[in-house]
């Protein structure tokens, strides 16, 4: 049995944040049932790469769940929407605020048919105040909560994240939210709608920005390959290219100075004897440790950390991360079997549950793959999805 088996997902979510959402929600055990438009379905399936004309991004982020059409501004569609909403436990949708009440399908509707949903909004900007009515991207938020001004080198152009972190940070939230409001619901049987919005999800893990700018007014500027607070914890350039070298408290700098690179003097050096000297002279600290790191090749200093329990790594290419020996030891590198594209890899599961361990158990659905299958089990019939099929209410 699976964490959350027994629990319903109406999922009318498309591209990244919702789908991301729901998919965690249907790897730990929920029915998930993606509710796709008429017209071409989820928006990623646009998206390339393609293998055998079906979107390899829209495969990596649906897995273990069913896809349904059905054309909500299409009355019988609706009302197939309404007695799906009537069994479901949580609702995810990702329209821009205003639609779900044009189409009929928003909380207040839902919660008159089924009193304990848990309906979740995620969009650009929430459901209330100035910009409510604004799209909203993953790339236009990181620039409007400050990350792009903290993201790269200083008095350079800024730039974005490697990947869609806020698209991801608002699915994680949308997660958790849904967890708590699942409690709730079964401690009180009462329902609630949670509105999350991707320009807000990664304020809160700006801490030690917000730790120097509340208590001192200090602006958090870009830092590039260093850490914000403790040092050195930062990339470093050795002979054959750049390691991370992670001393984030007194006790790793003294191993490190000892035990990997012999130089206990620099303990002693009035620039570098606490973090915060180390930190306010980090230029100077860099030129002395890359000049020593530089003498060796990246394996040879990892070697040294391990041994002296110095936090290190590498810095590894997408590539190399998913040949890493550890990462496959631990099933981050998953295989499944699609209908169109064959054997096909995914990544794995973070959480490894000692009781409930999860699984891919559906590969990404084709479009509309299971309407038939949804709606007969919610009591149509063959006829009836026929009549529905000509009305243009179902594809």
């Amino acid at each position: 049995m699976l964490p959350l088996e027994g629990i319903k997902v109406l999922d009318a979510s498309q591209i990244m944040a919702g789908p991301y959402c729901t998919m965690v929600l249907g790897d730990m055990g929920a029915e998930v049932i993606k509710v796709e438009k008429a017209n071409g379905g989820d928006d990623s399936r646009q998206m390339g790469p393609y293998v055998n004309d079906e979107s390899t991004c829209f495969a990596q982020i649906n897995r273990n769940k069913k896809s349904i059409s059905l054309n909500l501004k299409n009355e019988s569609g609706r009302e197939l929407f309404y007695r799906l909403a009537r069994e479901a436990d949580v609702v995810v949708e990702n329209y821009r605020p205003g639609v779900t009440q044009s189409l009929g399908i928003d909380y207040e509707s839902l919660k008159e048919l089924n009193p304990g949903i848990i309906y979740c909004s995620i969009s650009g900007y929430g459901q209330t105040g100035p910009y409510r009515h604004k799209g909203g991207f993953d790339l236009v938020a990181q620039g409007m909560s400050g990350l792009m001004s903290m993201t790269g080198e200083p008095e350079r152009r800024p730039l974005k994240t490697g990947v869609a972190v806020y698209d991801i940070g608002a699915g994680i939230t949308a997660i958790y939210s849904i967890l708590a409001a699942w409690i709730h619901r079964q401690k009180t049987g009462e329902g609630q709608h949670l509105d999350v919005s991707i320009a807000e999800c990664g304020l809160p893990w700006f801490a030690w920005e917000a730790a120097a700018y509340f208590s001192e007014g200090r602006v958090p500027a870009a830092t590039g390959w260093r850490h914000r607070v403790s040092a050195p914890y930062q990339a470093m350039r050795v002979r054959d290219g750049f390691m991370m070298l992670g001393c984030a408290n007194q006790r790793t700098w003294e191993r490190f100075c000892t035990e990997v690179i012999e130089r206990p003097d620099l303990m002693e050096d009035p620039r570098f004897i606490t973090n915060l000297e180390r930190g306010a002279n980090v230029e100077a600290l860099e030129e002395v440790l890359e000049g020593v790191l530089g003498e060796q090749d990246r394996t040879w200093w990892l070697q040294r950390c391990d041994q002296a329990g110095v936090p290190a790594g590498p810095i590894n290419d997408f590539d190399e991360a998913m040949h890493d020996e550890h990462y496959l030891a631990r099933g981050m590198v998953q295989e499944v079997d699609h209908p169109v594209m064959g054997r096909m890899k995914t990544i794995g599961f973070p959480t490894k549950f000692s009781a409930t361990p999860l699984d891919v158990r559906l590969p990404a659905p084709l479009f509309a793959q299971h309407t038939d299958e949804v709606l007969l089990e919610l009591g149509l019939s063959e006829d009836e999805l026929t009549e529905l099929r000509e009305q243009g209410a179902v594809r």
